[in-house]
C-alpha cells in the first residue's frame, strides 16, 4: 500500500478552497498546469502533474486520471515567482480521436 506523504496531504487539503464543485469531467481533456515555485530549487514536473491529477480526482473535478479523461498535459511547466507561489490549472476539452470507439480495447 502506498501512503501519501504529509506534504501531499497538506497540498490536497489546501486545494479544497479553490476547486469548483460538481464538474465530474468524464471526457478527454488537456490539463495545463503552470507551477510558480517560491525558489529555483529543482523539482520533478511529472511528480507535480501526478499530484494535481490526484487532487482533481479526489475532489471530483475529473472522474479518473487515466488517459481517456486526462489525455494530455500540453503547455505545463515550472516557473519561479518568489512573491506569489501558486499553481494555475487550465482544463480544456479535447476532440475525441476515435468518436466511433473503434479502437476501444476495454
Amino acid at each position: 500500500m502506498v501512503v501519501p506523504s504529509a506534504q501531499y496531504k497538506q497540498y490536497e487539503n489546501d486545494c479544497r478552497y479553490f476547486v469548483p464543485k460538481g464538474l465530474n469531467i468524464d471526457y478527454p481533456v488537456n490539463v495545463k498546469c503552470l507551477f510558480f515555485m517560491k525558489t529555483r530549487r529543482k523539482v520533478d514536473l511529472t511528480n507535480l502533474l501526478e499530484a494535481v491529477d490526484d487532487v482533481l480526482v479526489y475532489y471530483g473535478i475529473v472522474t479518473d486520471d487515466n488517459y481517456k479523461v486526462i489525455a494530455a498535459h500540453d503547455g505545463s511547466r515550472v516557473m519561479v515567482d518568489k512573491n506569489n507561489p501558486r499553481t494555475e490549472i487550465y482544463i480544456t476539452a479535447l476532440e475525441d480521436d476515435d468518436p466511433e470507439g473503434d479502437n476501444d480495447e476495454d
